[in-house]
């Protein structure tokens, strides 16, 4: 081969003699051969794959660019160049002096070589991203390859007169247009037409260069530093990153994979029914026997239900096809990443044995100078390649990362558009959102390390070869100490994974409860019941941090072992080394070598057990997934579309379920409803009126039957449900705005003299769930939103329930009836009221789920049924008083009828009657995130004044949340210190400060014992010497973990102890902020300073703080030791530090903004994904699954670019301080060289050695900084809510004597009130005296101040003048506490709390069983609670969704008799009720609270009637106050009020 070169050039190809001397040369042959070659061997096999654009369509044609026209010049110029050495050449040798072939072959290979360019450029004019790789790489080979022949020629022409002048200087060119075609290659090409693309996103268009170096980043590093960023300065994501394409392609993989899936799980259940019917053959029970066991288990239905409950979890599903859809999906990332991860691995291993080169270049006096620059060189260029590649392979796992979460969070909520309402109970709101934000979490910190799989093993297998090479067998004792080291962590991992998991528990019962208490704050305040549930929170935080805090100690023992593991290792290699035998002598190429590569072995031996858990994790993550995603979608398959003539619904045998196995909600529904008609739909509470809209909306399990539908559907829901948007979009809800039929609409629905309260009128920002509107508001914006709609059929589940009297009737005329807006449409109404009936075409008479009766009013009140009992009992207005009897049998008769009715659930005990039925308000009010739907009231006026003073952003309601800016105030860190107490953390620090004294210390004595094997050469290696260095060795070591368990223990204590203060003081805080806090707050903001914040604190900022004290000490102290190597190093500390520091300061800033923007940008995914869901019935029926869709891939790539931003914001900077260590690096072993001969190898060995390590550090110290920063803000926060504000003290030094108020007069001395000081007021001047026991009825339309009373007395609003006067006190001179106990409200909204019954009558255990149980008895609820199982302990679910609407009122009701105090308000809550409840509760008020002063706020007239008198309020001011009789005879406001609602004298007092 060589011969055969050496002919092709005519001279020596190669010579061991040209190297070994000073002035060390290449032959001329090998470099006009091999170093010609390699580089064009590169382009010239890789050069077809860049031409590929010229192939493709020519259609558009390339632009032509300065850069582009540069380009061309230089490749032309270098092309001729080449023609001129070959025509020199040809020229040369046409005589007798036939040249070398290679001096023709060279210059023709480097002439196609430069028309190749020529092409390339061209072909990459076409693209986007115009420079190419391949040329990128190619310039670079070719420059280094140039280098040698370079200093060759250089070198002799300054020994010699050059020889052949113009080859001279036709290379010199060559190679100088080389260098500036390199250098033009790195700016970013960009052409006219991907102007825009670049402003959007720069990296579409970003040269090579800049794209390895993140050099297009820079600019918002910049732009961050200046200003903070906002999320219109963050550049937009490229189309393949958007969600849509994302999640395009995984629901493809997704489909295709789940339908094997199912096949698999078809199979399994196949196999499982076999199973069980042979073993019920062997068993072969006897019928009655079967027989009997099933009664038994009829008669244990709560055992069973439990049961049940846990069942949901371990039903099967499709399993083991998300990971097989995630692989396919980000096939391209991951094999990238591969490529990438495999080149950096195999570069980690060069450093070690270049360090290994260098320390014998140091030993060795004879060596030559330009070795050890050669190695120096190498090592700076080994650490700089393998920082790009792994700087590209993070980029590329943190990309795949958010890519996956982005693309599960998508399919959980295109999931949740889609789900069966069976599915959908198996998980409430709150576990839904967990799949979003931890489960899907999970999956983005896996996939960000998942490579660590294959390459951990692979880095463990190569350090132990090298390894071995170095110390052979004593290898195995460090190994075996590392072997040993796995199963104490994976005990102390599995311990603490129990601990976790208990703590979990624990953190989801505590935020359950703390949203409650958020949701029901109201309620909170005016029964004073605060400190019974924060002594309830803080019992269970007072658990979790006693877990906690074992966590901790179980953690600082995982960092003990782990502190000590690189330590004992070398300590048992090394010493196994020395002693095995005497030969064996330690020396500095074999201690830092070894050492170098125990430090490379460290990281996949840590990261290997780290992964696996994480994956144990992950596979949980992954099953909870895949139940949720692979759950059954709503089966729409019985309701038909077919047109059949003159039906517009048609129910046939319809039976439908809530649960497939359950009972049948409705049963055997027949009905045809003509197209236009009105029908009403009537029946007890729980007879099933809701489950028949359901069934028509398709939201119930089909048993039998079908229901055709004919048409478009609009659905009100019994709840309204209401978007954070402004009330016009509310209405719109996504149609084309039509002025005129929106106008028409508005009017129609009453929504005018609403719209003039609201402050932006139409436009005014409605919170989340609808909060500042009152209940009636939110219902007529529910009603409008469907009329805008125009649909066909109208299906409205008592809409008019929640408004008042007259605005019913209003609505009833206008919109509903028969002369209504909907005249001709076919319209399906639930409704408890009664008065409406002779007006509607059919009435349809539910009893237990099945029609009664059906047919117009007339026909059913000829039929003398159940329907005519009831009328009679309510709806005669002519008999009077006679009608109580009565109504007691029209109760018991349509009782009966029930019972009849029910039969085949009548074993199970009412409670199942009561899920079944009732399920309806969990479908439709799945109370997760609800707001205080408790501020219904007239917060429309208070918003009026709120706004006047902002009149211009008068639209917003809510504040957008603060996002702090700038940098961490340094208070925040000694808020936080104060909490862990500051000697705590001044003996943490010094533990650390031990840690790393005796860790220099480690280091030196290992320097001093390598150098040993340079004294005693040639002589025995003295015993006692041996012994002396492994004990001290050993003693420091041991002393080095020793400080840092300590530190590390003291720490957990400290931080425990912060995170018992700053929660103990939030909470408390909170519950004393007065209520307009609530009202302007979302509770989610508060909730997540309680969830988020609250776990920053608990976990994250300890661990912060810790690493980076400890990443801190590390680099000191490795600099210190350099600096004692080679004492000039100081010299270029200071110009990296201060690169080093600038980095920093840009970096942080931005980082801060963009991490601080990403959790700004996330919330808005998860309230949307949390109205979706409590919204799921409204937006299905309407079908604008695909509207949402699109909004949640709006925010959800908002949320997206922020962080991919982020991800690249952290590779800016590695490379950049990746960059400042290999710097370390080289000048380390720079000055070793150039000091070589007053060195010893031992410190040489030590010095770089601890440069190679300190690259990783320093990139730490940034990130720890900045995480630190960004995890302090939690303190921030939390301090922001613990300084809000807070109301009146709950008791003061002035007490009310025992027994007050024991007569119940209330006095209103010039009264006046305002929501807020800078608003107006809503009361004005209020004068009245309540004499004690009176009945006083407060009237007043909607907003004109009726409920700012109640708030008022409670000192929920405190007076802006005037006074209040109770039984001769003044309310403002005592404690809120001890005013609130003493006056007793029933309130418009029933809200309960998870807890047991018993808890949510008496939760401070004041009363005694038999006072709660009489109390249940006069609420008519006794009945119900002895047949539950558990009685008063019956657990009453979230929100109380377990209860009926009416129960829940009842329950309210028995709190009131169960306080029984002298004052009583009752706001009045007919809403939800019907009139039988009402009826209840009314007579059940009038008997039990005879001897008291009684206040009812009244939606219905007939409520009042009876009282003593009655107040008329308007616009805050009282206009009428006098007994109802005498109004009545009076042209009065209340007289007209009441013609409007049909009541005409006082006698009609029963209703």
């Amino acid at each position: 081969m060589s011969a055969a070169l050496e002919e092709f050039c005519g001279s020596v190809f190669w010579n061991d003699s040209f190297l070994a001397r000073s002035d060390a040369d290449l032959p001329v042959c090998f470099q006009q051969t091999v170093l010609v070659w390699i580089p064009l061997g590169f382009l010239w096999i890789l050069a077809p794959w860049q031409l590929l654009p010229l192939c493709k369509s020519k259609s558009k044609k390339a632009s032509v660019t300065k850069l582009y026209i540069i380009k061309q010049v230089l490749s032309t110029l270098l092309l001729m160049t080449a023609v001129a050495e070959l025509v020199l050449a040809v020229t040369e040798g046409t005589g007798q002096n036939s040249l070398p072939a290679v001096w023709y072959t060279n210059p023709s290979l480097y002439i196609v070589t430069w028309i190749l360019v020529l092409l390339i450029h061209y072909a990459r004019s076409f693209c986007l991203r115009r420079d190419s790789v391949v040329l990128f790489c190619f310039w670079i080979l070719s420059l280094l390859c140039g280098i040698l022949p370079f200093q060759s020629l250089v070198r002799r022409a300054l020994q010699d007169p050059i020889s052949d002048v113009p080859r001279f200087v036709l290379f010199f060119i060559s190679y100088g247009l080389q260098l500036l075609l390199f250098i033009v290659s790195g700016f970013s090409d960009i052409s006219p037409e991907a102007k825009e693309f670049a402003k959007k996103n720069p990296v579409v268009t970003a040269s090579i260069l800049s794209s390895i170096t993140f050099e297009w980043y820079s600019r918002m590093v910049y732009k961050g530093h200046r200003k903070p960023l906002e999320i219109e300065d963050v550049w937009e994501l490229k189309d393949e990153d958007r969600i849509q394409a994302l999640y395009a392609t995984f629901e493809k993989n997704m489909k295709t994979e789940l339908r094997k899936a199912q096949a698999e799980l078809e199979k399994r259940k196949r196999k499982k029914r076999r199973r069980e019917r042979d073993t019920e053959h062997m068993n072969g029970m006897s019928k009655a026997q079967s027989q009997d066991i099933l009664v038994l288990e009829e008669k244990q239905p709560k055992k069973k239900k439990k049961r049940g409950k846990g069942d949901s979890s371990h039903k099967d599903y499709p399993k083991k096809w998300l990971i097989k859809v995630l692989f396919k999906t980000f096939l391209q990332n991951l094999m990238m990443s591969v490529a990438f991860k495999l080149v950096h691995d195999m570069l980690v291993f060069v450093s070690p044995q270049l360090l290994k080169l260098l320390i014998a270049f140091v030993s060795d006096a004879e060596a030559f100078a330009w070795e050890g620059y050669l190695y120096s060189v190498l090592l700076f260029l080994t650490a700089t390649l393998q920082s790009l590649c792994l700087q590209q392979y993070f980029n590329l796992c943190f990309q795949l990362g958010t890519n996956v979460r982005a693309s599960l969070i998508a399919a959980i909520y295109k999931k949740a558009l889609t789900m069966s309402s069976a599915t959908r109970k198996e998980s409430t709101v709150g576990e839904t959102v967990n799949l979003m934000s931890a489960d899907a979490q999970r999956f983005m910190d896996m996939a960000n390390f998942v490579h660590q799989l294959w390459s951990s093993p692979l880095q463990i297998i190569l350090s132990i070869v090298f390894l071995w090479g170095e110390l052979g067998p004593s290898v195995l004792a460090g190994l075996a100490v590392m072997v040993l080291l796995i199963p104490i962590n994976a005990f102390l991992v599995n311990k603490s994974k129990d601990i976790q998991i208990k703590n979990m528990k624990n953190k989801d019962e505590r935020m359950k409860i703390m949203s409650e208490v958020l949701s029901g704050i109201k309620i909170l305040k005016l029964f004073a019941w605060e400190p019974s549930f924060e002594k309830r929170i803080n019992d269970i935080r007072g658990c979790e941090l006693k877990n906690l805090l074992k966590f901790s100690y179980l953690q600082s023992v995982s960092i003990f072992v782990f502190s000590c593991a690189p330590f004992l290792v070398s300590l048992a290699s090394f010493a196994v080394y020395v002693l095995v035998d005497e030969n064996n002598v330690l020396d500095a190429q074999k201690a830092f070598t070894s050492i170098s590569l125990f430090n490379v072995l460290r990281y996949p031996m840590a990261m290997l057990p780290l992964v696996i858990s994480s994956l144990v994790q992950t596979n949980v993550s992954k099953v909870r997934l895949e139940r949720y995603l692979g759950g059954e979608d709503l089966d729409t398959s019985a309701i038909h579309h077919d047109s059949i003539p003159g039906s517009a619904v048609r129910f046939s045998e319809a039976t439908f379920t809530w649960e497939q196995d359950g009972n049948a909600a409705i049963r055997d529904v027949n009905l045809d409803i003509k197209p236009g008609s009105l029908v009403a739909v009537v029946g007890a509470v729980g007879s099933g009126k809701s489950s028949l809209v359901s069934a028509m909306l398709g939201e119930m399990e089909n048993i039998k039957g079908h229901i055709n539908i004919q048409g478009s559907l609009a659905y009100v829901p019994q709840q309204a449900w209401i978007q954070n948007a402004t009330l016009k979009d509310n209405i719109l809800f996504g149609s084309e705005l039509d002025e005129a039929r929106y106008q028409k609409v508005i009017k129609a629905c009453a929504l005018l003299p609403d719209l003039e309260l609201l402050p932006a009128g139409d436009q005014t920002e409605i919170g989340e769930k609808g909060i500042n509107l009152s209940g009636g508001q939110k219902q007529r914006v529910s009603l409008a939103r469907a009329v805008y709609n125009d649909a066909d059929i109208y299906i409205l589940d008592d809409p008019l329930s929640a408004v008042d009297a007259h605005v019913g009737k209003h609505l009833f005329e206008h919109v509903l009836g028969p002369k209504g807006l909907l005249q001709n449409k076919t319209r399906i109404l639930v409704t408890h009221s009664i008065s409406f009936l002779p007006q509607v075409d059919n009435i349809v008479v539910l009893v237990a789920g099945a029609v009664s009766e059906h047919g117009s009013y007339s026909t059913l009140l000829a039929n003398r049924g159940a329907f005519a009992q009831f009328l009679n009992s309510y709806g005669s207005q002519e008999e009077g008083a006679a009608e109580e009897t009565t109504a007691a049998v029209g109760l018991d008769g349509i009782e009966e009828q029930g019972d009849e009715g029910m039969e085949p659930f009548v074993e199970e005990g009412p409670d199942d009657v009561v899920t079944m039925t009732l399920k309806r308000e969990a479908s439709i009010l799945r109370k997760e995130f609800t707001r205080s739907i408790s501020t219904r009231s007239t917060t429309s006026v208070k918003k009026v004044q709120e706004e006047l003073v902002k009149n211009i952003k008068g639209q917003k309601l809510i504040e957008k949340e603060a996002v702090e800016t700038g940098k961490v105030k340094f208070s925040m860190y000694m808020q936080y210190l104060r909490a862990v107490g500051f000697g705590f953390s001044f003996l943490v620090a010094m533990g650390f400060v031990g840690n790393y004294v005796a860790y220099v210390g480690t280091n030196l004595w290992l320097s001093a014992w390598t150098d040993d094997a340079e004294r005693y050469q040639n002589e025995t290696y003295p015993v006692q010497q041996r012994d002396l260095r492994i004990g001290v060795f050993g003693a420091l070591g041991i002393s080095q973990a020793l400080f840092l368990f300590l530190a590390t223990i003291l720490s957990s204590y400290g931080a425990m102890r912060a995170s018992r203060i700053l929660h103990e003081q939030l909470l408390s805080n909170i519950l004393r902020v007065p209520m307009s806090f609530f009202d302007t707050t979302p509770t989610g903001r508060i909730v997540n300073r309680f969830a988020k914040d609250i776990f920053t604190i608990d976990e994250t900022i300890p661990t912060s703080f810790r690493t980076w004290l400890n990443c801190f000490m590390g680099i000191i102290s490795t600099l210190l030791m350099i600096a004692l190597a080679t004492p000039f190093f100081l010299v270029v500390i200071v110009p990296l530090g201060i690169f080093y520091y600038f980095v920093l300061r840009f970096y942080i800033s931005t980082s801060r903004q963009l991490r601080r923007l990403d959790s700004v940008s996330r919330s808005p995914i998860y309230s949307h994904f949390g109205e979706t869901v409590s919204g799921i019935s409204v937006i299905r029926s309407y079908g604008h699954q695909q509207r949402f869709l699109q909004h949640n891939e709006k925010i959800m790539d908002i949320n997206q670019k922020t962080v991919h931003s982020w991800i690249v914001s952290n590779r800016w900077l590695a490379i950049r301080l990746e960059f400042v260590g290999s710097l370390v690096v080289f000048f380390s072993a720079l000055l070793a060289v150039i000091s070589k001969n007053s060195l010893e190898g031992g410190i040489v060995g030590l010095s770089v050695s601890s440069a190679l390590n300190v690259t990783q550090t320093l990139n730490w110290l940034v990130r720890v900084t900045s995480e630190l920063e960004t995890n302090i803000v939690a303190v921030e926060r939390v301090h922001e809510y613990m300084k809000v504000k807070r109301e009146a003290p709950w008791v003061t030094d002035k007490r009310p004597p025992h027994g007050w108020p024991s007569r119940g007069e209330i006095q209103f001395v010039n009264y006046e009130v305002r929501y807020r000081p800078e608003l107006e007021l809503v009361l004005h001047g209020i004068n009245c005296n309540i004499g004690s026991t009176e009945k006083v009825g407060v009237v007043g339309r909607t907003g004109a101040g009726k409920s700012s009373l109640t708030n008022c007395l409670f000192r929920i609003l405190e007076a802006a003048g005037g006074k209040i006067i109770i039984d001769g006190l003044d309310i403002a001179t005592i404690g809120l506490h001890d005013l609130r106990q003493n006056l007793t409200i029933i309130p418009q909204d029933p809200v309960l709390f998870s807890g047991t019954l018993r808890m949510n009558l008496d939760p401070f255990d004041q009363y005694t069983d038999e006072e709660v149980w009489k109390a249940l008895e006069l609420a008519h609820l006794k009945a119900y609670a002895q047949e539950l199982p558990e009685r008063l302990q019956h657990i009453v679910s979230e929100g109380g969704e377990n209860l009926s609407v009416g129960q829940r009122q009842l329950v309210c009701l028995a709190r009131a008799l169960l306080r029984k105090a002298k004052i009583l308000i009752l706001d009045e809550a007919t809403a939800a009720v019907d009139l039988e409840t009402d009826h209840l509760i009314q007579t059940t008020i009038r008997s039990a609270f005879a001897d008291c002063t009684v206040l009812t706020i009244a939606h219905r007239l007939h409520t009042i009637m009876d009282s003593n008198r009655v107040m008329v309020m308007q616009a805050g001011k009282i206009v009428e106050f006098d007994s109802p009789d005498k109004l009545l005879q009076k042209q009065s406001i209340f007289s007209a009020m009441a013609k409007d609602a049909g009541v005409t004298n006082t006698e009609t007092t029963m209703l």
